[in-house]
């Protein structure tokens, strides 16, 4: 007989909080207050919504030890997935479209589980279908991180508090992220304008450059990861009147990212996507303006791709 694990188990607890550190990569440029979500356990912002989505599911007794989870992603919410299962004893299987890097692969084989590659061509779309069509036949658990809005809760509830305590003064000007589930813009916007904070959201959305070449699926770019066109249900560009978009080459994102790797903080390609954007914004609200955005994830997953290539 399986017995479950008590409610208290550690691994229900809320993470420690990530570091909120002023960067700047001149002298020049204003400094952006920056969420250093890489140092989560499976190195992303993602671990917040696996421990928060499947928490809540096992404390309310929707999971059990030796349930199966399954969920379409394209790497980071896979990966933060495949080791919130192994810590709680579940099983997981990640629906992903091939062409991802093989490191994120590696990574959730390595936490125990399983990958289902989907076609390429469908893209993101094509994985959430299959996901869709595994959880009914299978009976398995379905996070739905583009449609559920805890998505966006365990951003509120969490991220967004620590930033209003970290930040000097307590209060942002602005808060800048791009969409992929939209969790953590939605979430940080909600949760910080909950703290008095009079917060401008702010979207960052690479642009792909004519002629670049394809490394990666499942983007408004092809070379910036996980920021995703016309998915989430989460992100309502209505609900937040302020709203304004920053467009940035995907070109200046992969510079910025080596750039910050350089001044020692090992990112991925969506931290220099938003990086970009947030100095953008900081120039037009002026120095005096606290701009905050988001480093999702870390290095190690892109290792094999362009991001790298001068490198090898």
């Amino acid at each position: 007989m399986i017995r479950r694990l008590p409610d208290n188990n550690f691994y229900l607890h809320s993470l420690a909080p990530t570091p909120l550190a002023p960067v700047s990569l001149s002298p020049a440029d204003t400094p952006i207050w920056c969420k250093l979500e890489f140092l989560n356990p499976s190195g992303s912002t993602k671990d917040r919504i696996a421990r928060y989505i499947l928490g809540k599911a096992w404390r309310e007794g929707r999971l059990q030890p030796g349930d199966t989870v399954v969920e379409a992603s394209s790497g980071s919410t896979s990966i933060a997935m495949a080791l919130t299962c192994a810590q709680l004893g579940l099983t997981f299987t990640a629906c992903m479209p091939e062409g991802v890097s093989n490191e994120r692969v590696l990574m959730i084989r390595a936490y125990g589980g399983r990958v289902r590659f989907t076609s390429k061509e469908d893209g993101i779309h094509g994985a959430i279908g299959e996901a869709e069509r595994l959880a009914a036949e299978e009976n398995c658990f379905l996070p739905r991180q583009f449609q559920n809005m805890e998505n966006a809760t365990a951003h509120a509830s969490t991220t967004a508090r620590e930033i209003a305590e970290q930040i000097p003064g307590g209060a942002v000007d602005a808060v800048v992220s791009g969409v992929g589930t939209g969790g953590t813009l939605v979430g940080l916007y909600q949760g910080l304008r909950e703290t008095g904070s009079p917060v401008r959201p702010v979207l960052a959305r690479p642009i792909q450059l004519n002629g670049a070449s394809e490394v990666e699926c499942c983007s408004f770019s092809s070379r910036i990861p996980g920021v995703v066109d016309s998915v989430s249900t989460i992100f309502n560009p209505a609900e937040m009147p302020t709203l304004e978009t920053i467009e940035v080459r995907d070109e200046d994102a992969i510079q910025t990212t080596r750039q910050l790797i350089a001044r020692g903080f090992p990112v991925g390609p969506s931290s220099g996507l938003n990086y970009f954007a947030a100095q953008t914004i900081a120039r037009s609200l002026g120095p005096a303006a606290r701009v905050v955005t988001v480093f999702p994830d870390r290095m190690e997953r892109y290792f094999t791709t362009e991001l790298f290539s001068p490198f090898r």
